[in-house]
């Protein structure tokens, strides 16, 4: 495994990112705990999860397995790993309704009480990445970045990221940060993928500026990129939204796998390559509900795609046409 630098950190971090999001929804506990076992075994060394996941269950369920997981493996395979979490979206819990945890928000009450939150289901001392899961504009930067200091100082936060953040988001942030003489964001997680590049305009300009690591989600479209014709054929994708969306984009579907399978690589993997052969990236998150689903993507950090492969992908799904002003202006 070759680890690679996020942004402008000292950190070093696996170009693989174990996303988390299926843990205690879509996979029981002991898998999600071998899925973690194997995922250190093969090198990946970065999770990231959220306060808010463990959906049917309750929320928080799935940083309470990665806990309990901590817990059982002891202090080495903490050490061994970069764990980035989440806050902005309410985490109800039983009882009365509480005003500042049921909302969507980056007040400085909600984040340093979903941080010792997070730190008591996790059973660590410390968040590697505390990530702002989403922009919150009515909330002061003066008051977000108090409470990030706070934690910071406190030794419960190391590096704080950001998460769907426009381009200018991300430069008020860091400004504000240096304003206070702070190292500001370390990294952006966007959604980004073959069929979705419009973090091209403005998100990928202003992390390579301030030195953010971009850390792209659902890079496999939703399945979309996975290899969704073969699936729908053997009805593993039977649902009638994502059939809407094949439909949709059948005739590109149809070039990109032929392409894959001209080139023989699975198409999840070579839609995980393609991010990997952009400089600015630095892991995508994968989202494994099995471990032989982890396993299979370690691939797409082996294939090299040739000039002509990634002319063809670009014809396929094509981009904004550039960083911007250009596409729309010169």
């Amino acid at each position: 495994m070759e680890y690679v630098k996020l942004g402008k950190t000292g950190v070093k971090v696996s170009p693989l990112c174990l996303g988390t999001m299926n843990f205690g929804w879509k996979t029981e506990e002991g898998e999600s705990h071998a899925i973690m076992d194997q995922a250190l075994d093969l090198g990946i060394n970065f999770f990231d999860t959220a306060d808010v996941y463990g959906w049917s269950a309750h929320q928080g369920y799935t940083e309470e397995i990665i806990g309990r997981w901590l817990k059982a493996r002891g202090s080495k395979a903490r050490e061994r790993i970069v764990l980035a979490t989440k806050v902005y979206n309410p985490v109800r819990r039983e009882g009365e309704p509480e005003p500042n945890r049921d909302t969507r928000c980056l007040s400085a009450l909600k984040i340093m009480r979903h941080c010792e939150d997070s730190l008591r289901r996790l059973q660590t001392e410390a968040i590697d990445i505390y990530q702002m899961h989403h922009i919150d504009r009515e909330c002061s930067w003066d008051e977000i970045w108090q409470a990030m200091e706070t934690l910071i100082r406190q030794g419960k936060v190391i590096y704080v990221g950001s998460s769907n953040f426009a381009g200018w988001d991300i430069a008020t942030a860091c400004q504000e940060a240096k304003r206070r003489g702070l190292m500001g964001l370390a990294s952006e997680q966007s959604i980004y993928h073959l069929d979705n590049r419009q973090v091209e305009l403005e998100v990928i300009p202003a992390c390579r500026y301030y030195g953010l690591g971009l850390i792209p989600w659902s890079p496999l479209g939703g399945g979309l990129l996975g290899g969704a014709l073969k699936k729908q054929s053997e009805g593993r994708r039977g649902d009638e939204e994502f059939q809407q969306k094949v439909a949709n984009k059948r005739p590109q579907l149809e070039a990109y796998e032929g392409l894959c399978e001209e080139i023989g690589e699975a198409p999840a993997n070579v839609a995980l390559s393609w991010l990997l052969h952009n400089p600015m990236v630095t892991a995508p998150i994968i989202g494994p509900r099995t471990s032989a689903q982890l396993k299979e993507s370690l691939r797409a950090t082996e294939i090299k795609l040739e000039p002509g492969v990634l002319q063809r992908l670009d014809e396929i799904f094509p981009g904004p046409g550039g960083e911007a002003p250009v596409p729309y202006a010169w």
